[in-house]
């Protein structure tokens, strides 16, 4: 479905890249996807470059939060993991669809989330919140009104996948049905088990351990292709870097990335269906 008029709740539907340099961000996505972008004004009344693709909205990129890090003394709350900085750190935020931030901010409480960033309105656009879930992840919440969140996906130059890469992964499948109501399929394709979020039935996002990778629990982005291999290479050319592959995979070739500003993501090149 790669136009979207709306979001079931739990839904990945926007991704936000937070950098230091929105400048060197928006040239690297442009050369690599064809973004193109008009600036607004985010929950902070700082500058945001929504990017578009074709003749839809894709993603956002802006600079970095300057509050991420002051989080508030909540009662009765479980010790967290250290993380990195994130006013310091470029990485893309995955937002998930909620009908009501401000039931979904106190249901994550409740969970044994902690509070980022607490539900702010964005213009008649609709209301942002950030959370970090119980394995520390952080996660935005989109209440949607004037503005669904990305309006294109599943296309090359799209987000096509959304993966939370955690410690424990049962925590995270009690979490995600405590504050979304997303079920779980559980499989195992190979190298451990793989979790399959849905909301109504449908498969929205994956999760799985973290392993060895260094990286703190986080939300993962994928970004179509047509072709993994130039992609990666395109990618390289304009200051990125390839961390792993393009390598072939049971669904098709995947590449994992780190881009001009130093966030790291993947692009996946999806095989193609029969006309």
């Amino acid at each position: 479905m790669p136009r979207r008029e709306s979001y079931t709740e739990g839904t990945p539907n926007w991704v936000v890249l937070r950098t230091a340099d929105v400048a060197a961000a928006k040239s690297f996505y442009g050369q690599l996807f064809g973004w193109t972008y008009e600036e607004e004004r985010d929950a902070d009344g700082q500058s945001l470059a929504i990017a578009h693709k074709d003749d839809g909205i894709v993603a956002a990129i802006g600079p970095l939060l300057p509050h991420a890090n002051e989080l508030p003394e909540l009662p009765d709350m479980p010790e967290m993991p250290e993380l990195p900085d994130m006013a310091l750190s470029a990485m893309w935020n995955t937002y998930l669809a909620v009908d009501n931030a401000d039931t979904a901010v106190a249901r994550a409480v409740t969970g044994g989330g902690l509070v980022v960033l607490a539900p702010s309105e964005v213009g008649d656009a609709g209301v942002a919140a950030l959370i970090k879930d119980s394995n520390g992840a952080a996660v935005g919440l989109w209440q949607a009104r004037d503005r669904i969140g990305a309006t294109l996906v599943n296309e090359p130059g799209t987000v096509i996948w959304n993966e939370l890469s955690v410690d424990d992964v049962e925590s995270a499948i009690t979490f995600y049905d405590h504050v979304f109501g997303l079920g779980a399929e559980v499989s195992d394709p190979g190298g451990g088990p793989y979790v399959t979020f849905k909301s109504k039935g449908d498969a929205v996002a994956g999760a799985c351990a973290r392993g060895g990778s260094g990286e703190p629990s986080h939300w993962h982005v994928y970004f179509a292709v047509d072709d993994a291999a130039r992609a990666a290479a395109r990618a390289v050319e304009h200051g990125g870097e390839v961390l792993a592959g393009p390598l072939e995979t049971a669904i098709g070739p995947m590449a994992s990335l780190r881009d001009a500003v130093g966030a790291m993501f993947s692009l996946f090149q999806a095989p193609e269906v029969p006309g």
